[in-house]
């Protein structure tokens, strides 16, 4: 019943939210780098707030209470670089063998995507959309990269939901409801950034929709691992939340941030990311 209402909960941030947000680009076919800007950044506040604040100091209290040594915050630390790493490295690879078929991207081109187009490599898929031998894989590549951001963003979730008490009458409360949300809403932007290359590229918007929900799915099987490897025991939950909080910080610092502002170059997405993390506060202790 608790596996069933996890998948229930990143079924409805993942591949609803990523599916709405392929709704809303194939009827507006564009979307507002400002708002998309405030959006993300706001969302990456929530998810700062709710890492630091809750994920990462589970485990410490943890070891307050007598459940865990001394080497706590060294495991936290440890697992912690190892998630941040291992993203950074597949973002890498995939960036490695793509953006030199891109004509926009370049050596004078900032080497942080400052579109939603190039996180998730729709812009490749554009670049191949003539040539049928080379658009399957432009978009095997694309949803590669999609699947990269959401199953460590699974993995949150799950992770959260592992030290969440009687999760099926709290499932709608606590850190995991919380990040779910926030995932779900950052999934919007994403799904639309998905669906109108496709679209572009000659697809029906039925099966554009369908297939950007789709990309959405990892992140239920993101959240199954980690709540799985939570359940365990209390290092295996350490390890999985020390995991999935470093996962997320890159996701946040690697790519939200940093898109965000190079979006829309102000200080407003800075001033959305402070309402963001004080929102993530104040709904972590409440």
């Amino acid at each position: 019943m608790q596996y069933l209402a996890i998948i229930i909960i990143t079924f409805i941030s993942g591949v609803i939210g990523t599916g709405l947000g392929g709704v809303i680009g194939a009827v507006l076919k564009r979307d507002s780098n400002k708002i998309v800007s405030l959006l993300l950044s706001f969302a990456a506040g929530i998810m700062l707030a709710v890492v630091c604040f809750d994920l990462m100091s589970e485990p410490i209290e943890m070891m307050r209470e007598g459940k865990l040594d001394w080497s706590t915050p060294l495991i936290v630390v440890a697992a912690v670089i190892v998630g941040y790493g291992v993203v950074y490295l597949l973002n890498y690879a995939i960036d490695k063998r793509t953006n030199h078929e891109v004509k926009h991207i370049d050596e004078n081109h900032p080497s942080t995507a400052d579109d939603l187009d190039e996180l998730i490599h729709s812009n490749h898929y554009e670049s191949h959309k003539n040539n049928k031998s080379n658009l399957f894989v432009a978009g095997l590549v694309m949803m590669t990269a999609i699947a990269l951001h959401n199953l460590p963003e699974g993995m949150v979730i799950g992770a959260s939901y592992a030290i969440t008490p009687n999760i099926v009458a709290n499932l709608f409360s606590g850190s995991g409801f919380i990040m779910a949300i926030v995932i779900g809403l950052h999934n919007i932007p994403e799904g639309m950034a998905v669906s109108v290359p496709l679209i572009s590229g000659g697809m029906g918007k039925v099966k554009a929709i369908l297939l950007t929900a789709l990309s959405g799915l990892p992140t239920v099987f993101g959240a199954l691992i980690g709540f799985a490897l939570g359940g365990i025991n209390e290092i295996m939950l350490t390890l999985s939340l020390g995991f999935a909080s470093g996962a997320m910080l890159y996701v946040v610092f690697g790519e939200l941030l940093p898109e965000s502002i190079l979006m829309w170059k102000s200080k407003l997405p800075a001033l959305s990311l402070f309402i963001g993390v004080l929102a993530g506060f104040l709904l972590v202790m409440f």
